[in-house]
């Protein structure tokens, strides 16, 4: 079939289609054992090749699936939408809007340390922001009517069908990282005291001659 005629909502609409068992696309941060940190769409085969931890999905309606209603949990089950963004990104402020105006339930990924930016890169194939992603189909950058168009074909409601209790997720980092747990000034000193060299006389060196 050729595609190049047919309308923009349509090939939208094929695509969607074509796409509606998809799960939602994640990115894997691995830790190798040396402290490497790489990223993937595939988690390590075993533990040897690195711990994982999960980043970067639509997960929000997952989160508080149970207070959907029923059609729009199923929407937000098959095609859930992730929104990444950076402060002071006008562009990302009103696809914010435009989401939260809508009822559409997201979760947002920011985007500012360089682990950020380089599981974006691998993510978008580009670092530029805003970035949205609904089920598997990835929209680069920010606009009104393309929005619009792929969550209408995604089946999202029009106007927001949100219960008034509902709370969306706040944003969080697309990488998560861990700081490492500072060693207690007792520990160092108990190790130093271990590995410290013996002072004055030993079976071995009677005289207590040091260097």
């Amino acid at each position: 079939m050729n595609l190049s005629g047919l309308s923009k909502f349509t090939a939208c609409a094929l695509w969607l289609c074509a796409t509606a068992g998809a799960q939602a696309q994640t990115v894997y941060r691995i830790v190798a054992p040396d402290g490497k940190i790489t990223f993937s769409d595939k988690p390590p085969a075993n533990a040897e090749q690195g711990k994982i931890a999960a980043t970067g999905t639509g997960a929000a309606a997952a989160a508080s699936g149970s207070t959907l209603p029923f059609e729009l949990r199923q929407v937000a089950a098959k095609y859930p939408v992730t929104l990444y963004s950076a402060s002071d990104c006008a562009p990302c402020a009103s696809g914010r809007t435009l989401l939260g105006s809508r009822g559409i339930p997201f979760a947002e990924r920011t985007v500012s340390s360089k682990e950020d930016i380089d599981a974006l890169q691998r993510l978008a194939g580009e670092s530029a922001l805003p970035f949205l992603t609904i089920g598997a189909q990835r929209i680069k950058g920010y606009s009104d009517a393309e929005w619009t168009q792929y969550l209408d074909t995604a089946g999202y409601p029009k106007t927001s069908a949100l219960p008034s209790a509902y709370k969306q997720a706040p944003a969080s980092p697309l990488v998560s990282l861990q700081k490492p747990v500072p060693v207690k000034a007792e520990s160092r000193t108990e190790a130093s005291a271990q590995t410290a060299t013996p002072q004055g006389p030993t079976p071995s060196n009677p005289a207590g001659i040091q260097f």
